[in-house]
């Protein structure tokens, strides 16, 4: 079996039988309207990328006080289920699936895009700007969290699962990495906690663990997945203890029957994916690490993953650029790259549901000269 045909062979996630193993990522695209409400566009930009084993829809957040960004979605009004009914409708009309990644920010947010002052399991800034609907401004101190605002928080995150499923998705991914609030608590430079959710690893993982438990509680575990980003450094996150942290997570969400734990920046190399595996007894879906947008690179990358024992490949930039992207894999045809300049914060069609397909240029097709963009050192797929 070549590395292609791995990929592109059926496999079981959960309740799902899914065409191939390719996932596409959960990616904020910032596309939906002022109050989190999805939008007909954001309908057709995942209709279009349907082929994907099973889409985890874009970073939604369970209250307002978790955004992080102007025209992120949300799920916590029957506006936006509404709203995302429409998207899941035209996925599922095109033969597709799809799950909804639960995140909150946590402290990366911001009062003059939220309204509200953002809250972290410490008062830690942000230690950069964050952008806003004025522009990138200086971000401000959170409010450290109370028992009562945990409890909360947990009740929310089970709730926005429930609206999920309402909304017409398969499941939800519970967002614990990349530095937002989840990954806070798990972050000793963040999480400077005295009481049981803090100090030791066991207190630090059991704001993820209770969440995902909520959730799981809520809708099923085998509707289910949790992201994680071991090691990951971004927005100001120094974890400490990385190699402990995360598989006393696994250890202890273990015996759930989750559908999936999802590892951003997946090394096979690394000793922590190692343990990880080794201590998981479920799905493990890889988010590898590329350094060139092409087939072959995909193919290394992931063929490398699978035989280090991840079941499941996610792939975030080569499915942005490219609608069609098994076709694409199948076929040996060339890739679309991805136009930095229309990622986030532009909003509209072009480079969001503009992109081509094979179908539509031609088998020869190659992306205008406006959308070749090089990539500019290691990117997460």
């Amino acid at each position: 079996m070549t590395n292609t045909t791995k990929l592109l062979a059926p496999a079981s996630l959960g309740p799902l039988t899914l065409p191939n193993r390719l996932l596409m990522a959960p990616l904020t695209r910032n596309r939906a309207e002022a109050d989190g409400t999805p939008t007909p566009l954001m309908a057709e930009y995942y209709a279009q990328r349907a082929s994907a084993g099973l889409i985890i829809a874009e970073a939604a957040t369970p209250n307002a006080v978790g955004q992080t960004y102007p025209n992120i979605t949300a799920v916590h009004t029957p506006r936006h289920v509404a709203g995302w009914r429409l998207v899941t409708d035209a996925v599922r009309e095109a033969g597709g699936r799809m799950f909804l990644q639960l995140q909150h920010g946590g402290r990366v947010g911001h009062p003059a895009t939220s309204g509200l002052t953002p809250v972290a399991p410490s008062p830690v800034p942000l230690p950069e700007t964050i952008f806003t609907p004025d522009g990138h401004r200086p971000a401000v101190v959170p409010r450290e969290m109370t028992a009562e605002d945990i409890r909360t928080t947990v009740a929310d995150f089970a709730r926005a699962a429930r609206n999920a499923m309402d909304a017409g998705f398969e499941g939800v991914e519970v967002h614990s990495a990349n530095g937002h609030l989840l990954h806070q608590f798990l972050a000793r430079n963040t999480n400077r906690r005295t009481d049981g959710y803090g100090g030791s690893i066991a207190g630090r993982i059991r704001f993820t663990a209770e969440v995902t438990e909520a959730v799981a509680a809520e809708i099923g575990a085998d509707r289910v997945g949790l992201r994680v980003s071991p090691g990951n450094t971004v927005n100001g996150i120094a974890e400490g203890e990385t190699e402990e942290i995360y598989p006393a997570l696994a250890d202890r969400l273990g015996g759930l029957g989750l559908a999936y734990l999802h590892l951003v920046f997946a090394d096979p190399d690394s000793p922590v994916f190692g343990k990880i595996r080794a201590g998981w007894p479920g799905t493990l879906v890889a988010n590898p690490v590329l350094r060139e947008m092409s087939g072959p690179a995909i193919e290394q990358a992931s063929a490398r993953l699978l035989d280090a024992g991840a079941d499941l490949i996610a792939l975030g930039r080569p499915f942005l650029a490219n609608p069609d992207l098994v076709t694409r894999l199948r076929l040996g045809a060339p890739l679309n790259q991805v136009r930095d300049r229309y990622l986030m914060y532009v909003g509209g069609a072009t480079g969001y549901t503009d992109y081509p397909t094979l179908a539509g240029t031609g088998a020869a097709a190659q992306p205008s000269s406006d959308s070749i963009v090089a990539f500019d050192g290691p990117r997460v797929a």
